[in-house]
């Protein structure tokens, strides 16, 4: 199948693309509302994308009637915002936070997520997330349909045992996270497999030799 991505409607290329890109981590990001309520959203257009500064991005639509997220204006108006990462023990609640609650409302309160004082910002994290990255923005840019924050990492907080003190990196089978699909599609992460490409090497280190 070859298809031409300009003959497509936006609803066509948001299926095809999310659908195949997969999995992709999800951001469970809190926010505070000028009346400091606490916003939760999941977004799965999330990735971390460099580490000098560290900074990771979301991605936001834009609706047809030009109305943008509650994330995405507190965002604006805050210049911070925490991201929670997702494990298997708080995914249903994540999902039931996508629902599209009235401003005023809290989606800590409807699905039962306990909050925790973040140490740099004013928004902040969920205390169930095993991991939670404190975010100044940094950048926002605006695609139309969508609008993409980038923010800055100021602060990591991490449930104990999750992280090696040595080598700071993950301990495995310690933390597990899931990754979004497509609509109420989910996956979990707990199949790993390590590759080794000495091989590989070996063969372009001779190459030309």
């Amino acid at each position: 199948m070859e298809l031409d991505v300009n003959q497509l409607t936006r609803a066509q290329c948001y299926k095809l693309l999310t659908s195949l890109v997969v999995p992709r981590p999800i951001a469970l990001v809190t926010t505070l509302t000028e009346g400091s309520i606490v916003n939760a959203a999941p977004f799965s257009f999330f990735n971390v994308i460099g580490d000098d500064p560290p900074i990771l991005m979301i991605s936001a639509d834009v609706r047809t009637d030009g109305a943008t997220k509650h994330t995405v204006r507190n965002i604006l108006a805050s210049k911070q915002f925490v991201v929670n990462l997702v494990d298997e023990a708080i995914a249903e609640k994540m999902h039931g936070a996508s629902v599209e609650a009235p401003s005023e409302m809290s989606e800590i309160d409807l699905v039962g997520f306990t909050t925790a004082p973040s140490q740099r910002i004013k928004p902040p994290r969920i205390a169930e997330s095993p991991i939670a990255f404190e975010c100044e923005l940094h950048t926002e840019l605006d695609f139309n349909a969508r609008r993409m924050l980038i923010g800055q990492i100021v602060w990591i907080h991490a449930c104990d045992g999750i992280i090696d003190p040595g080598d700071l990196r993950r301990i495995p089978n310690m933390y597990h996270p899931v990754g979004r699909l497509y609509a109420n599609r989910y996956c979990r992460t707990r199949d790993e497999f390590v590759l080794d490409n000495s091989h590989y090497k070996d063969v372009a280190s001779k190459f030309g030799k």
